[in-house]
Order: structure tokens, then sequence, then C-alpha cells
């Protein structure tokens, strides 16, 4: 039976329904003008985006503009009261959120330069709120960058069921009291540091960004599967002292923290104290131009999000990993230390849902020997496991990539014959089966021709 790590469920915006009187209309044109305002206005970007960036972007302008337009139809069945009270002169050019509380222009102010948010942690795509700064009022334009993205954070999130408020709320709150208490032993680790962290070869072959020079590094031991030199042996002792410190800290302070995930009983989370903007540039910086390459089928050109931990096998900690696959697009894993034995990875074949439980091929069975510093990128749905660590103990950075956009096309396809090998071969199946239909057709036709 095959487990799904599940860590965090995507952020849903809620869906409201149609509006029942065609009388109750007249607020929609407004709302449709700020889609194709905003539409327009990621036009000029989708050259520099994949299509599944751009797609997804849409989808959530799409989305966004629906709820706005149910709030005015909700607001235009109190429109007689409205209009019986007092008004204040409202400029004909805002539109006001729930509660009046918050507004957004309904034509942007073209010639405005949006802030680059892409260096903040925030709930939706930063190229969200660079498209939403060109509607916030003409005031706000010229404030600081941290006042508008609270003001924009705050007109987005509203579109959030609730539960996912208080989710996303509990989870900031719970790693910022981490952050608050926990003393880092080694600094210099929470920055990225390229020439520190990586060999030499996996520089230049990031720097020329060719296929030819990825694979001048990589091994392909397995479709899909490729092995590489990656990190310098004095970062990989750093990360684990730092881990071990961090370890140590949350024994001494009785700190109760979420392990990576629900599989593992070990190990930690690195984006919870501290590491997740050094993560999050090796994700953007030195795994996606490999993705966009390797995995372009499955949203290796869109990774926008990470999850990254550590976990740690052999004595006293977990001993092996069930078959499963990752909750993720493209998956990182290194090995940190030398002093165990065993632990091996094993693989059987990349599955979509459907397939995911579906016999193993013998072409698909392969094993990995992990080496320290080496590391193996393979597709989050390619199923597999780790065999017991018999002695030591063994310690791997593990970096989980995923990409919104190709989860949301996911979503209204029936068709992965491109990545899945189960689909791919039943679709082969039915072709070999039609092609001997028809051949047995024609030869009838033949035949009774020639009688």
């Amino acid at each position: 039976m095959f487990c799904y790590n599940v860590i965090e469920k995507p952020l849903e915006l809620r869906n409201p329904p149609k509006p029942e009187r065609h009388d109750e209309l007249k607020g929609s044109e407004h709302i449709t003008a700020l889609t194709l305002s905003l539409t327009l206005t990621l036009k000029p970007l989708q050259r520099l985006l994949s299509i599944h960036t751009t797609i997804t972007l849409f989808s959530f302008l799409l989305s966004f503009s629906s709820s706005l337009l149910n709030t005015v139809m909700s607001q235009n069945k109190n429109v007689s009261l409205e209009r019986s009270a007092p008004q204040q002169p409202r400029p004909s050019n805002v539109y006001v959120g729930v509660g009046g509380s918050d507004s957004l222009c309904i034509s942007p102010k073209r010639d405005h330069k949006s802030e680059n948010y892409e260096d903040l942690q925030l709930e939706f795509n930063p190229l969200v709120f660079s498209s939403l700064e060109q509607y916030l009022p003409p005031h706000m334009l010229n404030l600081s960058r941290e006042v508008k993205v609270q003001y924009m954070r705050n007109i987005l999130l509203r579109y959030l069921p609730e539960s996912e408020r208080i989710r996303i709320q509990k989870h900031k709150e719970y790693r910022q009291k981490i952050m608050l208490n926990y003393p880092p032993l080694h600094r210099e680790i929470y920055s990225m540091d390229a020439e520190k962290f990586f060999t030499p070869s996996f520089l230049r072959a990031i720097k020329e960004n060719t296929e030819e020079s990825f694979r001048s590094i990589m091994a392909e031991p397995c479709k899909g599967i490729y092995t590489f030199e990656m990190l310098q042996p004095r970062f990989c002792e750093m990360l684990v002292s730092e881990v071990d410190h961090f370890e140590r800290w949350v024994h001494a302070t009785k700190f109760r923290i979420m392990r990576p995930n629900i599989m593992n009983q070990y190990g930690a989370v690195l984006d919870d104290f501290g590491l997740e903007a050094m993560l999050d540039r090796l994700m953007s910086d030195f795994i996606r131009p490999m993705s966009r390459v390797f995995y372009s089928e499955i949203g290796g050109s869109s990774l926008d999000s990470h999850h990254g931990f550590v976990v740690e096998y052999g004595i006293n900690r977990d001993v092996e990993l069930g078959f499963h696959v990752d909750d993720s697009e493209v998956s990182l894993n290194i090995c940190l230390g030398d002093k165990f034995s065993g632990g091996e990875l094993f693989f059987r074949g990349v599955r979509c849902d459907e397939h995911v439980n579906s016999d193993i091929q013998p072409v698909e069975n392969f094993d990995y020997y992990h080496v320290p510093g080496h590391a193996i990128l393979h597709p989050g749905r390619h199923r597999h496991g780790a065999r017991p660590t018999t002695s030591g103990n063994r310690i791997n950075l593990i970096l989980w990539c995923r990409s919104s956009a190709f989860r949301e096309l996911k979503k209204y396809r029936r068709d992965f014959s491109s990545w899945c090998e189960e689909c791919k071969r039943k679709k082969k199946e039915k072709e070999r089966l039609l092609v001997m239909a028809t051949q047995q057709e024609l030869m009838k036709r033949e035949m009774q021709s020639a009688s």
C-alpha cells in the first residue's frame, strides 16, 4: 500500500454561487473590467513566464474576480437601504471591498512601476501582488512596500476559507516562535553562498545552463533519475551540526516541533527554523534550471514552492522508509553523512494517482546507494522507499519542489501518458489492439472481394 506524504493542503479560493437574478448584475461590468485589466497587466510578463505560471495566475484572477462579483451581488441586495441613507462621495474609479475597509481601483495606473515581492514569503504568488499593486488607491502607490503588501494581503485573504486562514496563521505563529527563540549555530548557512556550498563542477554546469552542461556532470542510471556530485563536505558538516544543535535546543526547551511528514518520526523541517529563504534560492536558481530541461512535462519549468527537511535513520531513529510517492513534482535527495551502512533507496516506476498501486515492470527496478555530498534528482511521483539502515546514522537533506500551475492543470486532465509509465503502457496496448483489429478487418474485406 502506498503512503502519500501530504504536508500542506493547496490554497483554494472559494467559488461563489452564480447570481439567481439577472437584474442584480449591475456591478459585474466593473468586476469584468478589473479581471480584464489584471489579465492585460500580466501580458508583458508572458515572455518571461512559463505557460504554466501564466495560466495559474490567470486562473487565480478569475477566481478572485468571481469572489468579488459575489460580494457585489450581496451588496446589491441592500441597494435600496443604501440609497435611503446619506452617502459620502466616493471616487468613481474605486471599488470598495468587503466591509468597506479596503478598496481597489477599477482601472490600473499603467505608468506605475510595481514593487518586486519575490523575496517575501507570501500565501499567494508574488506576481499577483505586483499586478494588483497597480490597482491600489492613488494615495497608497508611493507608500512603503510593507504597507502595500499588507493592504493587498488583507484583501486576498478574505477570499480564503476560514479554515485555511486559521491554518496559515497558526503555522506562521509556530515558525515565528521558533525563530524568535532558537539561536542558530552556523549563521553562514542561512543565506545562499554558492561558492562555499556547491562543488566547482556543479557550479560550472549551472552557469552554462545547457542540457549538455548538466549531462556532463550527471549519470542517468534509470530513466528520469539523475545522480551527480553537488555539495562540498564542509557545508554538509555544518548542516548536520546545525540540525543536531536544533534538536538539542528542542529537547532542552521541551518545544514540540512538527516532523517532516507522516512517515518520519525523526528529522526536522529546515524551513521552520530560518532556512526557508536559502532553500528557496536553491530551488529557483539551481534545481529549476535542471528541472526545466529534464522534467518539463511534470511542471519542472514552473516550480514555485518547496518543502525542505532533513531525515535521520539508524540507531534510536527511523530504520527504514516504506514504499511511497512524494508530495512534490521534483524531489532532490542528498546524503550528508558517511558513518552508516544500508539505507539504499529503491525505485519502482513513475505513476499517476489512478495507477499508483499498479504492478512493477522489470525495467523499473532500480536501487541507489548513497554517496555523501552526491544528489539524486527524481520525479516526486516515482514510487520509492528506503531499505533499513543497519549500522550508524544516515542523515539526508530532502527538498520537495512543487508547481502550483502543474497541479492546477492536472485537475483537468485524464491522460498522463507523457509521464505515467502505466498510462503509457495501456495507451500502447490500445494502439496495438486497434492496429490488429484494423488489419483483421482489411484482410476480411480482401477475402470477401476475392470470393
